[in-house]
């Protein structure tokens, strides 16, 4: 990531934000503050007495900001504030135009020319009434606009179906996987809360991480959990930069923080592996060296456990840079589908498929004894490197568990800025997923029936896609001089039924990239599974580069 391009809300550190500081939490602030740096317009009275100020916020959250370059007079405690959120600022949910509200002025730095200010609303209380609401309206309208064009379309292709059997059997398949995954997702819930909260051990693989690992660690320490249950492991797996002075620096702050440092880089699984043995935890949480926990996610990911059948628990990880450019913005979008459609709709069976390395916890009992085959996997006589978060998953799938996901507990998580890096990550989880879908189908045949036929079918169609695109766009217009409008559509109609769905949870912006990202792979990122399974044993460590 790049710290003078990259876009993400900067959460304000803060004392009242830090779990420790009470036993009960009752003393944390609700909500996060993030560094701002946007102009405001301040009016004080109201009529012919109104008078008007120019202030900076310095820092903003859902219920007040904190001026700066500012002198309100005294006895002036009313104000009408408006302003825009810059991108980035915030969460994407409150980037709505600008916003006009009445605060109160709740602290005074006159020296500093600082003034604190309350909102009389919170910002999410005014957006509930205005934005929110009407892109949930023009969100339900998309669906049920998307839902009877689809239906139309299929019931074409159940007319047309002896025209051209190939291509309408793998439409309708896709109509079917697709719409399912949307209707189990819709029937998804989280585990219900429970009051289980065993001691955890959450383990940190770093390479090559330097200052940013910091972050991560704070979060660490800091989510709501209590203090006397909760390890914090990193292990420097042979860093060459300064990975190591940083983390001495965190265990200053934090000197209960476990370091293993492995003289030499032995990959993510024998890193993680080696933090997992030294774990003390009866639940082993793997969270990825940029993963950004929210406060309140290990408590939500422990109440699963409960049930003795659940051995692991996946988190929902949202996208932290999203506004930095046009391709973060496609993947903000891409991620909460992959985790709250179709996690969400292997959830309801108990059988995720893959429990993601951003955030993903274990009951230790369960992956203790899986450790050794799962750093010693091999395929075809190849060392398996890269996969390992679906490589374990397989091997708890296979012991008969139930995998669930748990959309309320949250963090989040860099992702490539640069095309280069992006098609890289893409062909390494290309690769795994090929070879963990092929070892993943010789027993997900004794799951739930209905699990079973759309996993088989989640893996046949990705295969058969390349040559269906290239049947529409090339073979058809070339040598039988048809036209591929219909392939377009129904992959403009896949799309919008994507984006209406994600401006329907998130209320976001960002809902109209969702669109793009389909076309782009459907033409591009989808050539690169042909040459994924051809070259399946090429791996490296990271993405960053």
């Amino acid at each position: 990531m790049d710290e003078k391009t990259a876009k993400f809300p900067r959460e304000v550190r803060d004392r009242r934000r830090r779990a420790r500081s009470r036993e009960d939490y009752q003393d944390r602030r609700k909500d996060f503050r993030y560094e701002a740096e946007f102009p405001v317009t301040i009016y004080v009275g109201s009529g012919e007495s109104e008078r008007i100020y120019q202030g900076i916020a310095a820092n903003i959250s859902d219920g007040g900001l904190l001026l700066k370059n500012v002198e309100i007079p005294e006895g002036e405690d009313r104000l009408r504030l408006k302003f825009t959120i810059p991108d980035g600022t915030m969460p994407e949910e409150f980037l709505h135009g600008e916003l006009t509200l009445e605060g109160r002025v709740r602290s005074v730095r006159p020296e500093e020319k600082a003034v604190g200010v309350a909102f009389e609303k919170k910002i999410s209380e005014k957006l509930t009434r205005g934005s929110w609401r009407l892109l949930r309206g023009f969100a339900v309208f998309g669906l049920l606009v998307t839902l009877v064009f689809i239906f139309f379309i299929r019931l074409e292709n159940i007319y047309f179906f002896w025209f051209d059997v190939p291509i309408f059997l793998y439409s309708l398949m896709v109509g079917f996987y697709l719409l399912s995954r949307f209707l189990f997702a819709a029937l998804y819930r989280p585990p219900k809360p429970a009051s289980f909260k065993p001691k955890a051990t959450i383990v940190i693989p770093a390479y090559n991480e330097g200052p940013l690992i910091q972050e991560t660690i704070r979060h660490a320490f800091e989510a709501a959990y209590p203090a006397d249950r909760l390890q914090v492991i990193v292990v420097n797996d042979g860093s060459q930069d300064d990975t190591m002075v940083y983390l001495k620096k965190s265990r200053e702050t934090y000197p209960e923080l476990v370091i293993i440092d492995l003289e030499k880089n032995q990959g993510k699984r024998k890193a993680l592996a080696a933090g997992a043995q030294a774990a003390a935890g009866e639940i082993i949480i793997f969270i990825d060296s940029d993963s950004l926990l929210a406060p309140n996610s290990l408590t939500y990911i422990m109440d699963a456990f409960s049930d003795p059948q659940v051995a692991a628990v996946c988190g929902h990880c949202e996208v932290a840079n999203a506004w930095t450019n046009f391709l973060t913005r496609m993947q903000a979008v891409r991620y909460f589908i992959g985790f709250r459609i179709l996690k969400a709709a292997e959830s309801l069976f108990g059988s995720v498929t893959c429990l993601s390395g951003p955030f993903s916890a274990y009951r230790r009992s369960v992956i203790i004894p899986l450790l050794e085959p799962w750093v010693n996997q091999t395929f075809l006589g190849v060392q398996a490197t890269f996969g390992d978060d679906r490589s374990l998953t397989n091997l708890i799938l296979k012991q008969g568990y139930r995998v669930l996901y748990d959309e309320r507990a949250k963090c989040s998580t860099v992702v490539p800025e640069k095309y280069g890096q992006f098609f890289r990550q893409q062909m390494r989880w290309k690769r795994s997923w090929f070879r963990e879908s092929l070892i993943a189908s010789r027993f997900m045949w004794r799951r739930q029936p209905l699990m079973s036929l759309s996993f088989y079918l989640g893996v046949l169609l990705p295969l058969l896609g390349p040559a269906v695109v290239f049947r529409a766009l090339v073979y058809v217009p070339l040598f039988h001089h048809g036209t591929p409008l219909k392939y377009i559509t129904g992959v403009f109609l896949m799309s919008t039924l994507m984006s209406s769905f994600y401006l329907f949870i998130k209320r976001s912006r960002l809902w109209i990239y969702g669109t793009p990202f389909c076309f782009f792979y459907m033409f591009v990122l989808i050539w690169q599974l042909p040459w994924a399974m051809l070259t399946f044993w090429q791996s490296h460590w990271g993405t960053r580069g």
